[in-house]
């Protein structure tokens, strides 16, 4: 018995983890096909990429760059770019991703992802506090 439930416990990690491996590029490309809207200030572009609950917050593509201007602006204007670990957690996925803004500085942000009719989408991004001594 115990040799069953571990071989169903690997198997359903296994299958998770090819799930999640299939998933990156698309989510990947979604998060770069919105920084490189933002960079080009094409809030409409940029905004189509949010999901349907971030639109209905901010309401329009105007509401949604003033607000990524304001609160995000190493996302705005990165230097860098590099994606982290896709990861499951309380049940939506998660794409890490490090930034390093025009002045140097690294920040980890966390994007939660979603997929829709139309494909993957961003429902919402933290900005994953400073480990001390590395800012």
């Amino acid at each position: 018995m115990k040799h069953f439930i571990l071989t169903a416990v690997t198997m359903v990690f296994c299958t998770f983890a090819l799930m999640s491996k299939a998933q990156e590029a698309p989510i990947k490309e979604v998060i770069t096909n919105q920084i490189t809207a933002f960079q080009a200030d094409d809030f409409d572009a940029a905004f189509a990429h949010a999901s349907p609950m971030i639109q209905g917050m901010f309401g329009s593509a105007e509401n949604f760059g003033a607000m990524v201007r304001g609160g995000y602006p190493m996302v705005w204007r990165p230097a860098d770019i590099r994606f982290l670990g896709l990861q499951s957690r309380a049940g939506a996925l998660w794409q890490d991703v490090m930034i390093r803004d025009q002045e140097g500085r690294i920040h980890i942000l966390e994007y939660e992802m979603i997929k829709d009719e139309m494909g993957w989408k961003i429902n919402g991004v933290q900005l994953r506090p400073p480990v001390a001594g590395t800012v």
